[in-house]
């Protein structure tokens, strides 16, 4: 059963003479019940599919549904069924928690009671805060309240657009357990994030550049459909390492992956890690760590970024 379904969707801005081109003649297709990230850095599109599919911006061309509504023709009962928290903070600083979430509630003739089963998980966490200012509040503590003005009508379909973006690592693990939780009330759920290792977590993703989906699939699948042999290495200055491997003949794709360097090779080489040290000890370099890998999402997405 599909909650979303995205049918040939573009978007330009600008004029003739300098049109930028947005959404390149996207589709897909969400599960009811499914997490689905939309994965790619900033520039990718992701936002603009965000602001088509809450009924903000209009697309040049294509079609969506969500929940079986016209985005265009039904757009006064899409917004009733939707939730959608934005990349940046943008509820009301100088009110205090509990007023964000009355106005946000009143707006859709509702009340914090009506809808507590709902958000109590997470409500009980800035409850004690209930008085505070919104614009005093931590980094975590601004996410926990959006999510939950974003919540407090019942929505079908929630809509976060980087909704961890600047926030501590803690903070976000914390973000994702309550996403899980939230799923199993049945709701669907589209997140954008430039984060790969928030990919992993999602049920499905789409992995994006520059306007266009290069591939959709589980996370596990994107890792274990990658065709070529990947190798990381670790010889000194990561810099160094990866100039020299410029210049490994068996080379298809070398780039820096935090403190190593991985290095892609062609399925049907025959190349062991041996042979890597063997090339750089002949460079020069000493204390080298050469070890075969699974590939990540990242690497599933550089890799098609260069193709």
């Amino acid at each position: 059963m599909r909650s979303i379904i995205i049918n040939n969707l573009t978007k330009t801005y600008g004029k003739k003479s300098d049109k930028v081109l947005a959404v390149d003649n996207v589709s897909f297709e969400v599960n009811h019940g499914e997490i689905f990230g939309l994965i790619g850095p900033d520039g990718a599109g992701k936002t603009s599919i965000f602001r088509m599919l809450t009924t903000v911006l209009l697309p040049d061309s294509g079609s969506a549904s969500i929940e079986n509504l016209d985005m265009v023709k039904d757009y006064k009962e899409i917004r009733k069924i939707l939730g959608y928290m934005p990349g940046r903070f943008s509820l009301y600083q100088d009110l205090t928690i509990e007023e964000n979430l009355e106005f946000f509630a009143s707006v859709f003739n509702t009340t914090i009671a009506e809808n507590y089963d709902l958000i109590k998980d997470i409500y009980i966490q800035i409850e004690p805060f209930k008085d505070r200012r919104a614009g005093k509040l931590s980094g975590g503590m601004k996410q926990k309240l959006a999510l939950c003005c974003a919540l407090i009508h019942k929505p079908k379909v929630l809509f976060l657009d980087e909704p961890t973006t600047g926030v501590d690592p803690v903070s976000r693990k914390e973000f994702w357990e309550m996403l899980k939780r939230l799923q199993k009330q049945g709701i669907t759920m589209v997140v954008a994030t430039p984060y790969m290792d928030e990919a992993a977590l999602c049920d499905r993703i789409a992995l994006m550049q520059n306007g266009k989906i290069l591939s959709i699939d589980t996370p596990e699948n994107i890792s274990q459909s990658y065709p070529d042999l990947l190798f990381e290495v670790k010889a000194g200055r990561t810099s160094t390492v990866l100039q020299a491997l410029e210049h490994f003949p068996e080379k298809k794709n070398v780039y820096a992956y935090g403190e190593f360097v991985h290095l892609t090779i062609e399925k049907n080489n025959e190349i062991n890690p041996e042979k890597i040290k063997e090339y750089l000890k002949n460079k020069g370099f000493e204390n080298i760590e050469v070890n075969p890998i699974k590939a990540s999402i990242e690497d599933s997405f550089i890799r098609l970024l260069s193709n």
